[in-house]
């Protein structure tokens, strides 16, 4: 066999192998295996995950010819099923950041929700509305909101203007999450600083709309969201100079319009304000990325719903894979003069681009 067809053979069968973990990371049945810490029959694992148990075996054969668990015999030549410990660290809830099996969902989602759409889109160079991702969407916020739960208070915000926004939040002052979705980030920041105000802005009315109720419910006083398209900021005289911090984690790459969005958070820093973008670790030419560890992963996730959803309404059509040399380019077209790019220990596939706003006089509308 060619060394390229044995590659083609690796494609499919981890391709497969992909399809198969998301169902099981969906069933939870890599946390059960996990919890039950042995051995067990096709019959243990279906009466503790109460799943049927034919569908169960034909799943665990994925598995186990995918060297994902492992196929013993017990003592009266039974198979019996492992899943090794070093395997569930990166394949549990459990797992935290460690956890991948999470992200196993995401090809088939985009696969389910978009590969029509996406097939028409090659011939007409079309967008796609953000719309049409209703099961993505919902599964990306769960993902960024467990990542905020985890990082966010502890890990991130200590680290930026190397601590002196922390000082900053705790003495109170104006924030925006730009792209705030559900809201969880801001209700965080909310309640860790009392004395400072947050405002979340969407372009997506079903998500203010649960984070304002979210907020009401948790009994959140100094957090309120606006419906405001991001594009349409610049120039307006209610929201100049309005913050005096704004934050965006991973909400650029996907806007239609960026550098009209860019324009618009510059235009809503105060002097001596601060920006934090959060995107993807990338570079913007693809021969720099044949390193990357998950090159084609993120750049599939980009081809089926970052660059469509950015091409939407005569977008510019950025991609999640825009890169560094691309982000920093259009900051400083933005108006930003003073950009500092860093990696994140707690983060390591995404970079922290802090921007900081000048003194300046500005027109206004």
């Amino acid at each position: 066999m060619s060394q390229f067809a044995k590659k083609m053979t690796e494609i499919l069968n981890h391709g497969a192998l992909n399809l198969a973990m998301a169902i099981g990371y969906i069933h939870q049945i890599f946390d059960i295996l996990d919890e039950l810490n042995k051995p067990a029959t096709v019959s243990e694992i279906a009466s503790a995950s109460k799943l049927h148990p034919r569908y169960l075996k034909e799943w665990l054969g994925i598995m186990v010819t995918g060297q994902i668990i492992a196929l013993l015999k017990d003592q009266k030549g039974e198979e019996t099923y492992f899943l090794p410990p070093e395997h569930a660290s990166f394949l549990t809830r459990k797992g935290g950041s460690m956890n991948m099996g999470v992200y196993t969902q995401e090809i088939p989602l985009l696969t389910a929700c978009a590969m029509e759409s996406v097939n028409h889109a090659f011939q007409t160079g079309a967008g796609i509305p953000f719309s049409r991702y209703p099961d993505f969407q919902e599964f990306m916020a769960e993902l960024s909101d467990a990542k905020h739960q985890t990082v966010l208070i502890d890990q991130f915000l200590p680290t930026v203007d190397k601590g002196k926004l922390r000082d900053r939040l705790t003495q109170g002052i104006r924030v925006c999450d730009l792209g705030c979705g559900h809201g969880i980030a801001l209700h965080l920041m909310a309640k860790a600083f009392p004395k400072s105000s947050f405002v979340g802005i969407d372009n997506h009315r079903e998500a203010i709309t649960q984070a304002a109720a979210m907020a009401k419910e948790a009994g959140i006083g100094n957090a309120v969201y606006q419906l405001q398209d991001a594009a349409d900021i610049d120039g307006k005289s209610e929201f100049f100079s309005r913050f005096d911090y704004i934050c965006a984690f991973d909400a650029i790459h996907d806007q239609s319009h960026p550098l009209k969005v860019l324009k618009g958070i510059r235009h809503m820093l105060a002097p001596g304000g601060i920006f934090s973008m959060i995107e993807i670790k990338a570079r913007s030419n693809q021969a720099d990325n044949m390193a990357h560890p998950m090159g084609p992963f993120l750049y599939t996730v980009s081809l089926m719903h970052c660059l469509p959803v950015g091409l939407n309404e005569n977008g510019t059509g950025l991609g999640m894979m825009w890169g560094q040399e691309k982000a920093e380019a259009l900051l400083r077209e933005a108006g930003f003069e003073q950009i500092e790019t860093t990696e994140m220990e707690h983060d390591p596939f995404n970079l922290h681009y802090l921007c900081r706003a000048t003194l300046r006089t500005e027109k206004v509308n």
